[in-house]
């Protein structure tokens, strides 16, 4: 009888032990999804801050080539004037 109980009595404390994971684990666990969030909110935002790096670079070119197509037709026009 006495095997018997201790038996039931370990197989008691290995159930016991088997439940779930430890606060060590679910620390572990919880690190690793922050940081993975951390990184992702990280990704998003430089994604963003490139794309309107790339968008007030595209309007300056645009600006740019605005800029000198309008001096072009002043030139032209100013030297049509002179012309007549």
């Amino acid at each position: 009888m006495k095997k018997f109980f201790g038996l039931l009595m370990i197989a008691g404390m290995m159930s016991f032990v088997a439940c779930g994971p430890s606060a060590e684990q679910l620390a572990a666990e919880q690190a690793t999804a922050d940081s993975l969030k951390a990184d992702s909110i990280a990704q998003v935002e430089a994604a963003a801050a490139a794309a309107a790096q790339a968008t007030a670079d595209s309007i300056a070119t645009v600006e740019a080539a605005a800029l000198a197509q309008a001096q072009a037709d002043s030139i032209a026009a100013a030297g049509k004037g002179k012309k007549k």
